[in-house]
């Protein structure tokens, strides 16, 4: 139980790679709070509730605004704690030629991937610094932060990805001698449900992208919880500022 007494929040909490690491976080016994933009992250929470009999909830709130994200913040805190752990796993991606993506599709993958990370570390951050608490920032990047992902095209996702692991360097390097670390995961590809859904529309996909990995398969969001259960608890008190990459390989060749 690595992280009994903590409280973990998860933004984009409710489906796929946040509902699993939030799993993760209640089965070594950290208290629950998700945060979606999907209305049924009440349902997921009360899921971990019965699964794991942590205290747990969750709200719904839309990451790119500043505002709503800080008072579901507040309101999670008042139901369950001021969260020691964040994750922030809200994200989304935009495949096209980048001589053909409209303003609008590049910054929504800005303004989710990028402002929405920021928005809930300065939320996180801010109550545990008036606090006096230490705490640990996991910030949910891609192998994209440091690769060119081919065959599709999407440079908003490049482009958002290394800002958000250059966001935890920065955040750990302020936050250092206040006790919270920051740290970026960058995945490899992993079956989440975005990733699903780009195998479906492209069939042959999968197939070229795991000829790419050592592994010679694609990750699944479980292969990300050793990680984050190291970054979340006292285990990793000395390690901060740094962009771990769970890949099966991908950037090695």
């Amino acid at each position: 139980m690595r992280c009994a007494g903590m409280t973990a929040v998860i933004t984009g909490g409710s489906r796929g790679i946040g509902y699993t690491l939030a799993n993760a976080l209640a089965a070594e016994g950290a208290r629950i709070s998700l945060i979606d933009i999907l209305d049924d992250v009440t349902d997921s929470a009360q899921k971990i509730i019965d699964t794991h009999g942590v205290k747990a909830a969750g709200v719904v709130a839309d990451v790119t605004d500043a505002a709503a994200l800080d008072s579901a913040f507040m309101s999670l805190a008042t139901a369950v704690g001021t969260a020691d752990i964040l994750v922030t796993s809200a994200g989304i991606t935009q495949w096209g030629d980048s001589i053909d993506v409209t303003p609008e599709e590049w910054q929504r993958v800005l303004d989710i991937n990028l402002n929405g990370t920021f928005f809930a570390c300065q939320s996180f951050g801010r109550r545990l610094l008036a606090e006096g608490r230490p705490g640990s920032a996991i910030l949910v990047s891609s192998m994209s932060a440091q690769i060119v992902n081919v065959p599709q095209f999407q440079a908003s996702y490049h482009a958002s990805k290394a800002a958000v692991s250059m966001l935890a360097k920065s955040l750990a390097v302020e936050w250092a001698t206040r006790g919270i670390r920051v740290n970026a995961l960058e995945p490899g590809y992993t079956l989440s449900a975005m990733t699903r859904q780009f195998m479906d529309a492209n069939p042959d996909l999968r197939v070229r992208w795991e000829d790419m990995i050592p592994a010679r398969r694609m990750g699944e969001p479980e292969d990300l919880v050793g990680v984050v259960i190291l970054l979340a608890s006292a285990e990793s008190a000395y390690l901060t500022g740094q962009s771990i990459v769970v890949d099966g390989g991908y950037t090695a060749v």
